[in-house]
């Protein structure tokens, strides 16, 4: 039993780290401006603040009760945040240094703290599988989110780096630009889509 929750920690993480989403794109734009080592900053701040994530909700989840709304909203701030960096993606024509769109620590937690949606997933999907392996053996609950997050750094870091392979060909000057709106208008679609989600939400309670 506790085997078997194991394995599906590491897999709920393995499957997370493919999906697309904001802090995928991010790492994918980063690969296509500066390569395949400077994208593995973008992947260990994500790491470190969805770890922190993981942990903040697995604490109020089990102290203070939080509904899911609070996460919902969160939702809204995160789409705004989305657009603006698709708008700074939208203006990038080459892969000169003064046309790079810069993912900093700050830049990289504010998206991340308000995805709503990620927020909903720690709370609806992890945790309470993480508490009913607490009950079968001590900090299970903690280990089931490691696993979880070592699962999602494997395959992100598998994602970025094939990705990487092909940074030869998205780099030519006719098709950097085409890749940046590609991303900008990635970043849109998430953004519609946590406020389409959170809309409907809220419609339905």
């Amino acid at each position: 039993m506790i085997t078997q929750e194991l394995l599906t920690a590491l897999t709920l993480g393995l499957i997370g780290g493919l999906i697309p989403g904001p802090v995928v794109t991010a790492i994918f734009t980063q690969v296509l401006q500066s390569g395949y080592r400077s994208a593995l900053r973008i992947i260990f701040i994500a790491m470190f603040v969805e770890t922190a994530v993981a942990v903040v909700s697995l604490l109020l989840f089990s102290s203070l009760g939080l509904n899911e709304s609070v996460f919902r909203i969160l939702s809204f701030a995160g789409a705004v945040v989305l657009l603006w960096i698709a708008n700074s993606l939208r203006k990038v024509k080459s892969l000169d240094t003064d046309e790079k769109v810069f993912f900093g620590p700050w830049k990289i937690t504010v998206m991340i703290l308000t995805n709503g949606v990620l927020w909903t997933y720690w709370i609806t999907i992890c945790i309470p599988r993480a508490v009913l392996l607490e009950q079968t053996m001590p900090l299970g609950d903690f280990l089931f989110m490691g696993l979880v997050q070592a699962g999602w750094l494997i395959s992100t870091m598998i994602v970025a780096y094939l990705f990487s392979q092909f940074r030869a060909l998205l780099s030519r000057p006719k098709i950097v630009p085409a890749a940046f709106k590609a991303f900008a208008l990635i970043f849109i679609y998430f953004a519609a889509d946590m406020v389409y989600r959170s809309l409907v939400y809220f419609s339905v309670i």
